[in-house]
């Protein structure tokens, strides 16, 4: 199972998209409950990975340290701004598999987003670890309406990002024009990223591009039950005041709450809508988001989210055409099916935007 462990409520940056801090009383800003608690829950699973979240994660270096000392799992890693990683030693950076910066892309639209400067400082960051030997670095970015997703994604693995993956800014943020967007922007910058992995599979190379990647796992390997992401049944995030959340940005909804550290929690059985249910891309989207699914008509209302579907679904046919060359490449040996298979959970990334 995914564990987002929440370092704290509080944030250094307030991104356009996001707002900054947690409000103290619904996310304490400081860790509250007792860590034998969530060291007798965490080692109870023998998959267990471990991701501190936040806020930012990297405001409470100190609790990231003693997770790292005490409780035993399969992996760790962090979600972080990028713009405080000399607060935790290299030591602890070397012991990361995995260490997700935020983001969005060219240095224009990351800084229109996250602030003047947060570009060049996650990218001092990128090197930073790099030289203090994390394993593997993965560019989380946020789409809204300033992004090429073509022109941003190709940047990203070209400053050597192992991998990329994105959330589109919808559904809880104010409503905007996706429809609109998407036929004449992101829709057209799929395809070309699409074909780009394909020009590179042809080489041999597997880009490192998740939607791309969750759903070729998918069709070759093993279906979604639900949100890739895992949220509610293969993902939890345990929040400062000791609850455990299906998901970690439904922090004010009783449906999420799932239990606390000192008494532990179930997990939930995710009940997909019933036009997910019948719907030919459920093995590959899963319901794409659990907060959407249970949220989501309040926020858009129902062609709001119809419209998110439609942009959903077009994008998984741009991947699914690939299918009969990808088939070819392996049965050549060019490349490897196994290449293609991608666990989400294990990095806690986005397979479905």
């Amino acid at each position: 199972m995914l564990w987002l462990l929440f370092t704290t409520g509080a944030c250094n940056l307030r991104c356009a998209y996001c707002g900054g801090s947690f409000e103290p009383k619904i996310v304490p800003w400081r860790v509250n409950y007792d860590l034998k608690s969530l060291k007798r829950l965490i080692e109870a699973d023998d998959e267990a990975v471990v991701i501190f979240y936040g806020g930012e994660p990297l405001l409470n270096p100190g609790f990231i340290m003693r997770v790292m000392d005490n409780i035993r799992a399969r992996r760790f890693g962090v979600q972080t701004n990028g713009t405080l990683v000399n607060l935790l030693p290299r030591d602890y950076w070397r012991r990361m598999d995995v260490v997700l910066l935020s983001i969005d892309g060219r240095e224009e639209v990351t800084d229109k987003n996250r602030g003047v400067g947060v570009y060049r400082a996650v990218i001092k960051a990128l090197n930073y670890l790099r030289g203090a030997g994390a394993k593997r670095v993965i560019a989380r970015m946020t789409v809204t309406q300033l992004t090429d997703i073509y022109e941003d994604v190709a940047h990203l693995l070209n400053l050597g990002f192992d991998h990329v993956h994105w959330q589109l800014n919808v559904v809880w943020t104010e409503r905007w024009d996706v429809l609109n967007w998407a036929i004449n922007n992101y829709l057209p910058g799929i395809r070309k990223l699409v074909d780009l992995f394909v020009e590179n599979a042809r080489k041999g190379t597997i880009l490192g591009i998740v939607p791309i990647l969750g759903v070729l796992s998918a069709h070759f390997f093993k279906p979604y039950e639900g949100p890739p992401c895992g949220a509610g049944y293969r993902a939890v995030a345990v929040s400062t005041d000791g609850r455990v959340l299906a998901c970690p940005i439904a922090v004010r909804e009783d449906w999420a709450v799932l239990g606390h550290v000192n008494v532990g929690f179930k997990p939930m059985s995710i009940q997909l809508p019933e036009t997910c249910q019948r719907c030919e891309y459920r093995r590959y989207c899963g319901g794409r988001c659990l907060y959407a699914i249970m949220e989501g008509e309040k926020y858009w209302g129902k062609d709001g989210v119809e419209i998110v579907d439609y942009v959903t679904k077009e994008t998984i046919k741009e991947i699914l055409r690939i299918i009969p060359e990808m088939e070819q490449l392996i049965s050549k040996g060019i490349i490897k099916k196994e290449d293609l298979m991608y666990d989400p959970i294990l990095d806690s990334t986005e397979v479905i935007p």
